[in-house]
């Protein structure tokens, strides 16, 4: 399964190009911006299976830097600053990974 076949193509474009600055990454607006959080709770689900890279059941911070070539091939790799911060707003239980109750409850929060 590809994420272009849970949100569009022209939306994730648009995410992806808000963001190309490095530092100008902010989950919350991407996610909205690619129409993540318009979905339903399965969806959502199922995006955090094509994101968790290795199947672990987790997005791990080495995961996360990679986020938006996961969105598009081309795109830009998360900065470390980027990636810690996107962690630190997901990781509810302080445990250093991202689960699927806690991507979930970012994107539909």
């Amino acid at each position: 399964m590809s994420l272009s076949s849970i949100l569009s193509a022209d939306a994730i474009d648009s995410a992806i190009k808000d963001c190309q600055v490095p530092e100008s990454f902010c989950p919350k607006k991407f996610f909205t911006l690619c129409g993540l959080t318009g979905k339903s709770a399965a969806d959502v689900k199922k995006v955090f299976g094509i994101l968790d890279n290795d199947g672990s059941g987790f997005v791990e911070e080495e995961e996360l830097k990679f986020f938006l070539q996961r969105f598009s091939p081309g795109a830009r790799v998360l900065t470390d600053k980027e990636t810690k911060g996107f962690l630190s707003a997901a990781d509810d239980d302080s445990d250093g990974r991202i689960g699927a109750d806690e991507f979930q409850a970012m994107v539909l929060s």
